[in-house]
């Protein structure tokens, strides 16, 4: 485990900056992020939405331990789905729901089982990030969630929570990505096949 229960979630976070290379405000302050579709760049603001979303999000990855390489990004992205959503967190959802897409591609059994791992867990989208939750312990927190259990077979229900949540990140990948495919092909063709 490389956050151990006794510590606090400020100090598992700042342990996940650095390993992460996050640097020690985690990047909250930039006024743009980076995130990658098929290892291809792409800039988008960090707005304060998606600051809020993170900060939560950050604390998922203490919790649950999911990496942030691109296969890990995707078993987050869908425990977070599969453990309740990102409720307000619209920015979330979209960067949650692209992740689960790709990772359909990368990762389909991680992703599989990190969605069911959150049909039996919670997250903290409902929570307020402050400094009590900060210093609340990773260990309370891992009970709190229900994580320290195993994970029951799946029934019909998670099943088909699974094929709906696939079906509507795909839908919101090919929205996104298709533009960004379809207009140089559209500039191509007009000025070459003309």
């Amino acid at each position: 485990m490389i956050y151990a229960p006794e510590m606090t979630l400020a100090e598992a976070r700042a342990e996940y900056f650095r390993r992460s290379g996050f640097g020690e405000k985690g990047g909250y302050d930039e006024r743009w992020i980076k995130v990658k579709v098929w290892q291809i760049p792409v800039w988008l603001p960090n707005t304060a939405g998606r600051i809020a979303a993170v900060k939560l999000h950050d604390l998922h990855h203490v919790l649950t331990e999911y990496p942030t390489t691109w296969r890990g990004e995707a078993e987050i992205s869908a425990w977070e789905v599969g453990s309740g959503g990102l409720r307000r967190f619209w920015a979330g959802w979209w960067l949650d729901l692209m992740n689960v897409a790709q990772g359909l591609a990368i990762n389909p059994v991680g992703v599989y089982r990190a969605f069911m791992r959150g049909r039996q867990t919670s997250n903290l989208f409902g929570a307020v990030f402050n400094d009590d939750l900060l210093q609340s312990l990773v260990g309370e927190y891992r009970h709190r969630l229900n994580l320290e259990n195993g994970v029951d077979p799946p029934g019909l229900k998670d099943k088909l929570a699974f094929a709906f949540w696939v079906a509507i990140s795909v839908l919101v990948y090919i929205l996104s990505v298709g533009p960004l495919v379809a207009i140089p092909l559209v500039v191509v063709y007009g000025i070459f096949i003309r």
